[in-house]
């Protein structure tokens, strides 16, 4: 309890030390120095964060532990809230794509420096929309009505991030949930909660992620509880928030019942699509476009396509086989999940539910560092090295790379790669994580 107190207390003041490096005023953290400086103050606090996660594994389970672990994942997160964000201008994306919604527009219907649209901007926040010229809202239709329902309360970066801090406390009551019907120590949330990672994108900076995040944790339980109806609207909710967590729907299907989480799943995306399809194809947004921007269309933007172009001279197919071949993997992975080694309890569709995660994280190997936070969820119930290393590490790609999409996010994947290798190594020889199953 003392150990851990004084961790969480060494992760506060990192915290605020880093908070306190943003120039008042500047979109940035305010310069090249101050934003090295701040992944320089976010890496030992990951470091600290790694030995707090190695306490609650290691150590018997400790009476009132979680107080402690809730109280300063509370604390780590109300000075961002209040502060202004500095990370990403994303979150002036939502709180546009919300106020236009409260004015009675499709948000999918016209881009931001639309002149139909002049009537709603302001000096605060239609400045800083990023892509406003010429990129219609990507965000998809779960995302884009909940942005509806903040404007429709309060219309400012505040009321978005207490939001998705909102449902990281969704996150957290889920996989408390989790650790109960396991018989896991509670305080093991920490994992999630003390992650600097979900601390600075969603307290920070406000990213959709977090109501994804939320989503999939509550999916996670339901699918543990046998509610595949409630599990299947979870999923579909999250999906249409984020996309990505489409990966984990071999985990929620049971051999009877799972007809009725993909029933339930098909439905909810059919019904918020409709919505929104007064534009028709529109309602896809920059979906497309960010595909290609992002480098995934010519393949530079995946790690080990980048890293394979500085030995050789890729053929002009390297980014469809890349992709074919990742989708494969995911199907075979999938399919050992739904259908051959089903998970049947908490620990298990946990650890099913990382790999899935991860494998995907790898594949696609984003240079944001929020797209990793989901990570950490899993790992409250089943941590494994690679996938932990990947909830945690990606932290490091707040450095400004100047476009870099392979040496420095080497940092991330050369380790998560050798310890999934290593992970693979036969179990009298593999050193697990104390506490894991």
């Amino acid at each position: 309890m003392i150990r851990l107190a004084v961790l969480g207390s060494c992760l506060l003041a990192l915290t605020l030390g880093a908070l306190s490096l943003h120039v008042p005023g500047a979109l940035g953290v305010g310069s090249i120095r101050l934003k090295t400086w701040f992944v320089v103050i976010s890496g030992t606090s990951a470091l600290f964060y790694l030995a707090a996660v190695f306490t609650v594994l290691r150590r018997p389970a400790q009476t009132r532990a979680v107080w402690l672990v809730l109280l300063v994942a509370a604390a780590l997160r109300l000075p961002l809230i209040v502060a202004p964000p500095f990370l990403s201008t994303d979150i002036y994306r939502y709180v546009w794509d919300g106020r236009v919604q409260a004015a009675g527009v499709n948000p999918y219907r016209y881009l931001p420096a639309d002149p139909a649209l002049a009537s709603l901007r302001d000096p605060t926040v239609y400045p800083y929309i990023n892509r406003a010229e010429y990129a219609p809202t990507i965000y998809p239709p779960a995302a884009e009505a909940l942005y509806a329902a903040v404007a429709f309360v309060s219309s400012n970066l505040i009321a978005v991030k207490a939001t998705m801090v909102g449902f990281e406390i969704l996150a957290v009551y889920c996989l408390l949930r989790l650790l109960g019907l396991a018989g896991l120590p509670p305080e093991r949330v920490l994992i999630y909660a003390w992650n600097p990672l979900p601390v600075w994108a969603f307290a920070g900076n406000g990213h959709i992620d977090a109501a994804a995040i939320g989503l999939v944790a509550a999916a996670l339980l339901l699918r543990v509880l046998h509610r595949d109806s409630w599990a299947g609207t979870a999923l579909g909710l999250a999906i249409l928030t984020k996309f990505l967590p489409a990966v984990i729907a071999p985990v929620l299907w049971r051999r009877r019942t799972g007809w009725r989480t993909a029933a339930a799943a098909l439905a909810t995306i059919a019904l918020l699509y409709a919505a929104y399809s007064g534009v028709g194809l529109r309602v896809f947004g920059f979906l497309q476009g960010y595909g290609s921007e992002e480098g995934y269309d010519s393949g530079a933007g995946f790690w080990l396509l980048a890293g394979l172009s500085r030995i050789m001279t890729l053929p002009p197919a390297a980014a469809i086989i890349y992709k074919a071949v990742a989708a494969l993997l995911l199907a075979a992975f999938g399919a050992w999940f739904a259908f051959v080694r089903r998970p049947d309890n908490a620990v298990s569709i946990c650890a099913a539910a990382g790999v899935m995660m991860a494998v995907l994280s790898f594949a696609i190997s984003p240079h944001y560092p929020w797209y990793f936070a989901w990570l950490a969820v899993p790992c409250v119930l089943a941590p494994t090295p690679a996938v932990l290393w990947m909830a945690t590490a990606p932290i490091l790609l707040y450095l400004d790379t100047f476009g870099d999409r392979f040496v420095w996010p080497s940092v991330v994947f050369v380790p998560a790669l050798g310890l999934a290798l290593a992970g693979l190594r036969p179990k009298h020889t593999a050193e697990p994580i104390k506490g894991t199953t």
